[in-house]
């Protein structure tokens, strides 16, 4: 049994089984018995190593859940940047994104609401000004 590890012996029983016939057929072919059969029923586990096997499945759904969070964040970004390609490559693409925003900015019952305006609109405005106060 010490050749074999924990998951072969509780998944590979007929293996065990034979290996343990051929031990016991070596050792009393001397002596003219046969042993029929030799069957593994039950496998008692010590309680360390159970609360291990847990810790190691426990550890494993934790791994393969980050890989599937990792996967629909990889996803969903590939996604976003495909939609703001086509928003910006569309006319009057990113004008609607714009209005939408604002939609459910409005649709929310904020008691503050920003209007966060194109950068071309503000550096419009900031040279108005600035012209204004250089010539007057």
């Amino acid at each position: 049994l010490g050749k074999h590890d924990l998951d072969e012996m509780l998944s590979e029983r007929d293996k065990l089984n034979d290996d343990i016939q051929a031990i016991l057929d070596d050792a009393t072919n001397a002596w003219g018995i046969k042993v029929a059969n030799v069957e593994i029923k039950h496998v008692d586990i010590d309680e360390s190593m159970v609360r291990a096997i847990a810790r190691q499945a426990e550890a494993e759904r934790n791994r393969r859940a980050r890989i599937i969070d990792a996967e629909g964040e990889q996803q969903a970004a590939e996604r976003l940047a495909e939609a703001a390609g086509i928003l910006a490559r569309t006319d009057g693409g990113l004008q609607l994104r714009y209005l939408s925003t604002l939609q459910n900015i409005g649709i929310d019952k904020n008691t503050t609401i920003v209007f966060p305006f194109p950068v071309d609109l503000m550096k419009g405005i900031g040279d108005m000004f600035g012209n204004n106060a250089k010539t007057g």
